[in-house]
């Protein structure tokens, strides 16, 4: 999931909002205003109002700790991290990279339940330090104290993706070895908690609770979605293992001279069928264009533009050499949001990765093992 709207940078890494986020945060204020106002029905509309809208800024905030919390124990064994997202059910840390081991998963999972802990330690703490008086700060402590408790105790559930279902995965992986078994097991117990959380929702909802039910059942729902797409990506691991680029890259890349219209290279492009082309400059690789470039320009300029004013420069391209793991070549991918990838040795273009080439190879693999 990415940001729509950033943040800024802490400790090196991007921090954004995802447009849900402001969904629940309105449902937040919402629901703390009402809380504030019949729990204290001597305050002023504006205090109420102010203290929901601060206890909200800082209830973000603690959904921020944790999440730096899981992204700054990555970063310390050496895994990048790409940002932090802020959304509808909470935040997500973009972690590139897998845990090389089952003692770095578990402390990259149970540090953000336990940063979630120590919050609402400090600040049901803070409570009984202070005046046993309520007054707006003790009650936003306590709020936010029991909040975090709450955090906590949810992201264990032993489900996938939540911290406690890799917290169970690590454990699974220790126990047998096999971090691909482990990965299955916990996202198939993921889809278990998932639909428990639905039976749960739709039950309470016809029981009174009303939108808390639906809310259950949504975050269930999304269990199951996320817990889904583990399982597949585990099983696509287990059939890019031991597959290279060089192996299903496409060797016969079609070539254009930089200098020509956008206009010949439409034409080109729609007699042939390619999706890809490699823009040579005096002979050497100097980009590359697709259909996404071409979209950009006018119909009307395709005449009068050429090519090397529109492709993207093979500087700005993540290339890989013919080597790389297949899986890695489509980390890059995902996280660049491209579908070619240059394969490239010593400067000399071998060939082009493109998604069309994973799906067909993913197709006959599945064919074979039929």
């Amino acid at each position: 999931m990415r940001s729509q709207i950033r943040l800024g940078k802490f400790f090196g890494i991007r921090v954004g909002l995802h447009y849900s986020w402001f969904l629940i945060a309105l449902l937040i204020v919402f629901s703390l205003n009402a809380q504030f106002r019949v729990a204290n029905p001597a305050w002023t509309p504006g205090m109420v109002l102010g203290l929901a809208l601060a206890t909200a800024v800082l209830f973000f905030v603690s959904l921020l700790l944790h999440e730096l919390a899981h992204s700054l124990v990555a970063q310390a064994h050496g895994i990048p991290v790409r940002e932090i997202t802020l959304f509808a059910l909470g935040g997500v840390s973009q972690i590139e990279g897998e845990s090389p081991d089952a003692k770095t998963e578990f402390q990259i999972a149970i540090v953000g339940p336990l940063t979630s802990a120590v919050i609402g330690l400090l600040c049901v703490g803070a409570v009984f330090i202070l005046p046993h008086v309520v007054t707006p700060v003790t009650a936003m402590l306590t709020w936010l104290g029991y909040i975090n408790f709450a955090l906590a105790a949810f992201n264990l559930v032993p489900g996938y993706p939540l911290d406690g279902g890799r917290v169970l995965r690590s454990l699974l992986w220790w126990k047998s070895g096999d971090a691909e078994r482990a990965t299955r097991t916990s996202a198939i117990t993921g889809q278990v908690v998932g639909g428990l959380f639905v039976t749960l929702g739709i039950v309470q909802f016809f029981f009174g609770a009303n939108f808390g039910g639906l809310w259950i059942a949504f975050i269930g729902w999304f269990l199951i979605q996320a817990a889904g797409e583990t399982r597949r990506q585990a099983g696509f691991k287990r059939a890019f293992e031991n597959v290279r680029v060089s192996d299903i890259m496409s060797h016969d890349c079609s070539t254009v001279d930089g200098r020509q219209s956008v206009q010949d290279l439409v034409d080109r492009l729609v007699k042939s069928g390619r999706r890809c082309f490699v823009v040579m400059d005096d002979g050497h690789v100097a980009g590359l264009v697709t259909a996404n470039e071409i979209r950009q320009v006018s119909r009307s300029q395709w005449p009068v533009t050429l090519v090397d004013s529109v492709m993207r420069p093979l500087e700005g391209l993540h290339a890989v050499p013919p080597d790389t793991p297949l899986g890695n070549a489509l980390e890059v991918m995902a996280r660049e949001n491209v579908n070619q990838l240059p394969v490239m040795s010593n400067s000399h273009l071998d060939g082009v990765l493109s998604r069309a080439e994973v799906v067909n190879y993913l197709q006959t693999r599945a064919e074979l093992e039929q």
